[in-house]
């Protein structure tokens, strides 16, 4: 069934990505076309075209939004930045200096990052990290013989009592316990 002007124009309004697919709209008085989900500023409606499919934007002489990208598939800015902050704590998980550096260089908030983060991971970033600074700290007691120190500072923890307790809630052992495990498990 064919949408009507009026639907399409309701779609625009309230910003309803169920019609994202169904139809592009396009503004004259900027040249830029969009999704219906699109949440830039509500155009004028006497400025607004509607188009069924993308090749007809193009042809009225429009370019996408650079905000709701039209001319892409699927645009998810939110699920990309989680991404990306994903690969900057795995790459400077260890280096909590370099690591909140990249933080502050994605532009958005603490707290809107947690949120996105967990959304997109079922994990804090607090608790991601933490994740893989433990898993450091287990390689490397089981491969080095490093002292509890050194392996705490080198798996990005600025506190010795902070890392034992990370590393004992996560493995259910003192790093000194699970080293003396693990040695023992070898010799047998």
């Amino acid at each position: 069934m064919e949408l009507t002007d009026k639907e399409k124009w309701d779609a625009v309004v309230k910003c309803d990505s169920s019609y994202d697919g169904r139809f592009f709209y396009g503004v004259k008085t900027t040249g830029v076309f969009c999704r219906p989900s699109c949440k830039s500023t509500e155009p004028l409606r006497d400025n607004v075209e509607f188009f069924d499919g993308i090749v007809h934007a193009y042809e009225y002489g429009l370019r996408p939004c650079k905000r709701c990208r039209p001319d892409l598939n699927e645009y998810k800015p939110m699920k990309e930045l989680a991404e990306k902050a994903k690969k900057f704590f795995d790459a400077c998980f260890d280096d909590p200096k370099k690591l909140s550096l990249e933080m502050k260089n994605l532009g958005i908030s603490q707290n809107r990052l947690i949120h996105l983060f967990s959304h997109q991971f079922n994990s804090t970033p607090l608790q991601y990290v933490n994740r893989l600074r433990v898993n450091k700290a287990v390689t490397l007691l089981k491969d080095s013989d490093e002292t509890i120190l050194n392996i705490a500072m080198l798996c990005g923890y600025g506190s010795l009592s902070c890392f034992y307790d990370v590393f004992k809630k996560q493995t259910g052992s003192a790093p000194g316990e699970y080293k003396k495990i693990i040695s023992e498990d070898s010799w047998r």
